[in-house]
């Protein structure tokens, strides 16, 4: 799966960067922040539903992430807190706003952020139309299992690691993901039939 392999990547970029960032490098924190801000964003919009409070909510963090710099994790350890941050942050947020319904989309600008550099302008006309398929099916799923896709095949974190942030057996982590899985093969198959995003639920 494409999220999976950016996933790989998005840890790789962030590690050389995360002791750099500790020792209060400028330009390190500016590279940090490039690279972790679509991360962020999908992940607080995922949650609030609303693009400027995610934006608000995104830039809140990333300066408390800035306050706490001499106390973050090892490299290993790293993106799954950093997940755990941000989404407790949007949770505490929820709380605040007295809403606790997740968002029934993901920002396409998340998925947008997937290349495949093989791609011409035929095959990126054809992601783009899956893309929107796939926004469509997902905000048809429960909140829980756009939740569990979120964290495990968006954010890429492994059954260990959502097991941990969701405070759940990572055996029920395995039977929500593959439920989420077929229920959203489902719905982007029943849409396909009735001819794509713009069907009625």
């Amino acid at each position: 799966m494409r999220s999976s392999y950016w996933a790989r990547v998005d840890r790789d970029s962030l590690t050389p960067l995360i002791g750099r960032c500790r020792a209060g490098d400028e330009l390190a924190w500016e590279a940090f922040v490039r690279q972790a801000q679509g991360r962020i964003f999908a992940l607080a919009y995922s949650y609030l539903n609303d693009r400027e409070e995610a934006r608000d909510l995104a830039q809140e963090i990333f300066i408390r992430l800035f306050e706490t710099r001499d106390r973050w994790p090892d490299d290993a350890e790293f993106v799954p807190w950093l997940i755990h941050v941000a989404r407790n942050r949007s949770v505490d947020y929820l709380r605040r706003r007295k809403a606790r319904v997740l968002s029934s989309a993901l920002p396409e600008e998340h998925f947008a952020s997937v290349p495949d550099p093989s791609a011409g302008p035929e095959r990126e006309a054809v992601f783009a139309s899956q893309r929107k398929l796939l926004r469509t099916a997902l905000r048809r799923l429960s909140a829980i299992s756009r939740e569990v896709l979120m964290l495990r095949d968006i954010q890429g974190l492994s059954v260990e690691e959502v097991s941990d942030l969701l405070g759940v057996p990572e055996g029920t982590v395995k039977s929500r993901a593959s439920r989420a899985r077929i229920e959203l093969s489902e719905r982007v198959l029943a849409l396909s039939r009735r001819g794509g995003a713009g069907g009625t639920s």
